[in-house]
């Protein structure tokens, strides 16, 4: 039996970096499968019956993560392919050599805390150096120059311009600091990882696997295919129940969008219209609870507050967001006269409930889990449970032992490239934390943006796509946050919804050109121009760029009184759908100049939430629509 998967679907490395990527065979292939499934074993035991030690419980995720891709990615793209080459084997030693010895030597080291040996010192920079290797492996070379200029930063700071310069430190204090503090390299990436996040990607391999995730395709079709855009809001429903359990928007594109896009393109969507259709709703999946692409746990281990209430406070924008990518499509079909899907095509919503309601089961057991006050990795582990039980329902998703292997090799892949980062991002962190960076940093935007939230906002969603263009989403949330974080709460944006803010923010890589990670995953499977696509699907991802202003500025995230609250979300409900009325340019026929200016002020008006401006919005967006009836142009 081959410990191989037959399905990878493995996020953003397999799109952008999978020249990197080895196809092992031989004993290359059963030394990675074997070590895939312990990894996998190892944490999905932990989840169910406690964790390990702190050195075992992190030092084993590193040293798994740093071995498995020392194996399956290349040094380089001419290195061989279906083997490791001997720098990978070095790699691969030093991983063991470095990680082993904190391992091993974690009680002492805290004991020594601050007068660390030459040993130590060693192994911390061999440590320093394979984190920054494995990151350029699995997500390029853009992480890593980030970290070498933070660590240039921490050794030249007193050469700086005054407004971040800072006294310098030596080369060992920066790697004692970058290795051993709780800041750094084992630091909270490496501990949220371990605990939350690679549990639900290991669980979405195992819906994938199971082919139980084919019932969160077909059931919104059943709702959605017979409608206007039919295809394309069976895309959005789809992305929304996967990508709600997915850790990757980018992992989500690529495993709905193989169904959804070609069913669009089917229906007479342009190639790149699909592509970007099914990129833009991947990205609101990474919004919607449970799992928020590990963003509801990143929120709550960096503020203290509750998962249970991020992920309450986080609903109604999600929705939000879903609604305008759904009003979008529904008025890009109309304004291309598309047709909805053939009904011999749709499956009987009465059958389909009748035949595999008990495929919903996974899913209401993390949610019920989590309502219930489990553990976030508690609820993943029941979740994997109950998937193997209700994929023997039917014979031809049975998770056999076989297919169960297979799962975790393809878990075990699909956490590889944001594992990679995890060692960049803490060095960056740590370097951040030692020269005092969040700090200075503040003072810098505020010096620009005044009191003014929504330039602060502007610039701190620049700086994030600036991020997110070298390193993944997850990663860039984290660096800006820690500099962003203190400039928004100091302008009196509570911590909730800073944190939200930057998170939002974050995902602004995945959706806008030039990078676009996301529309250019959904262009590589509707065969479309990459460049097209991504300016596509930032029109139907604009809401991304509304919702961070809403935090600043509304009580969308109940913050204020009851009347305050359902204000904010039903004039941000209208809002929305008149923004993307805007946005696509047709109502009931295409909108002129001036009917894009009455949209623009009502859109605006609905937004800020004061009842006499939301009156003044509905009386605009009634003068549009009769506008439209009574002159028919064209």
């Amino acid at each position: 039996m081959e410990l191989t998967d037959t399905n990878d679907v493995s996020g953003k490395d397999n799109i952008n970096f999978s020249k990197q990527r080895s196809e092992l065979k031989g004993v290359s292939r059963w030394i990675f499968g074997v070590s895939a499934v312990f990894f996998v074993a190892v944490y999905i035991y932990s989840a169910g019956f406690g964790s390990a030690a702190e050195q075992y419980h992190l030092g084993l995720y590193l040293l798994c993560t740093f071995f498995l891709i020392g194996i399956l990615y290349k040094f380089r793209q001419n290195s061989p392919t279906f083997r490791p080459s001997i720098f990978d084997i070095i790699l691969v030693a030093l991983s063991i050599v470095s990680i082993g010895y904190w391992i091993i030597e974690y009680p002492d080291l805290a004991n020594r805390a601050g007068a660390y040996t030459g040993v130590d010192i060693v192994m911390g920079g061999i440590g320093l150096m394979i984190s920054f290797e494995v990151s350029r492996r699995t997500v390029g070379w853009g992480l890593p120059i980030i970290a070498v200029v933070g660590v240039l930063y921490g050794l030249f700071g007193r050469y700086m311009p005054d407004a971040i310069s800072h006294q310098g430190f030596s080369f060992r204090r920066i790697i004692e600091h970058c290795y051993y503090s709780q800041a750094g390299v084992f630091g909270i990436m490496a501990n949220v990882m371990a605990t939350y996040v690679i549990l639900f990607i290991f669980f979405g391999a195992f819906l994938e696997k199971s082919g139980v995730g084919q019932f969160f395709i077909d059931l919104p079709m059943s709702l959605t295919g017979r409608s206007v855009g039919g295809a394309a809001k069976v895309s959005v429903v789809t992305s929304g129940f996967f990508g709600s359990v997915a850790g990757s928007a980018i992992a989500n594109t690529v495993t709905t969008g193989a169904f959804t896009i070609p069913l669009m393109k089917r229906t007479g969507f342009r190639p790149h219209i699909a592509g970007a259709v099914e990129a833009s709703a991947s990205v609101g999946g990474q919004f919607l609870p449970p799992v928020m692409g590990a963003g509801a746990f990143l929120i709550a281990e960096r503020t203290g507050i509750p998962y249970s209430r991020i992920a309450l406070l986080s609903v109604v924008p999600a929705v939000l967001y879903f609604l305008s990518v759904w009003v979008m499509v529904h008025y890009e079909a109309k304004k291309q006269g598309l047709e909805p899907i053939p009904a011999d095509e749709i499956p009987k919503l009465s059958t389909l409930l009748r035949t595999r309601w008990f495929y919903i089961l996974p899913l209401l057991t993390l949610i019920g889990s989590l309502m219930l006050g489990y553990s976030a990795y508690k609820a993943a582990f029941y979740s994997i449970l109950v998937t193997i039980v209700v994929s023997y329902f039917r014979p031809e998703t049975r998770l056999t032992p076989r297919r169960i292997l297979e799962a975790m090799v393809t878990g075990a892949k699909n956490s590889l490239a944001i594992g990679g980062a995890v060692g960049t991002i803490g060095i960056i962190v740590a370097v951040i934390d030692m020269t005092d960076l969040g700090r200075k940093f503040p003072h810098l935007v505020l010096a620009v943006a005044g009191d003014n939230r929504a330039i602060a906002v502007l610039l701190l969603g620049l700086a994030s796509l600036v991020l997110g263009m070298g390193i993944p989403v997850t990663a860039a949330y984290l660096v800006t946050s820690e500099l962003a974080v203190p400039i928004l709460t100091e302008m009196g944006i509570s911590i909730i919804a800073a944190h939200l803010i930057i998170f939002w923010l974050s995902q602004d890589s995945n959706i806008t050109p030039p990078v676009a990670l996301g529309a250019y995953a959904g262009a590589a499977i509707a065969r479309a121009d990459p460049w097209k696509t991504g300016w596509a699907c930032f029109k139907f991802a604009k809401l991304l760029y509304i919702m961070p202003l809403l935090f600043a500025y509304t009580h969308i995230l109940f913050n204020g009184t009851v009347l305050e609250n359902v204000l904010s979300i039903g004039t941000a409900l209208v809002g929305t759908v008149i923004f993307s009325i805007l946005t696509m340019g047709y109502f009931i026929r295409k909108t002129q100049w001036y009917e894009s200016i009455l949209l623009a002020l009502a859109a605006f008006l609905a937004y800020t939430y004061n009842i006499w401006t939301f009156m003044t919005a509905l009386v605009l967006a009634a003068s549009v629509l009769v506008l439209q009836k009574r002159f028919r142009i064209g």
